[in-house]
């Protein structure tokens, strides 16, 4: 899977970047993350920051935060 969505159970942002990949019918995976910034390690290696929803598409060589971000890549270069 070359598309990895970080986010956190229950965060509008991120499921609207759900709602969005899944509409499209784009194949990716999720990372859920800790509710704690402190432990969202994870998010932090990948985007050097700890915030969430986090896309990263492998194969474009993309890291991205920020949902309207995402949802406007979603549908430029995705969908």
């Amino acid at each position: 899977m070359s598309i990895t969505l970080y986010a956190l159970d229950g965060c509008p942002w991120c499921e609207k970047v759900h709602d969005a990949l899944e509409e499209h019918g784009i194949e990716y995976d999720t990372v859920w993350v800790d509710a704690l910034h402190s432990d969202r390690d994870e998010v932090a290696r990948v985007s050097n920051q700890r915030a969430v929803p986090v896309l990263v598409d492998e194969a474009h060589g993309v890291t991205m935060a920020e949902s309207a971000n995402i949802l406007e890549y979603v549908e430029r270069t995705l969908a």
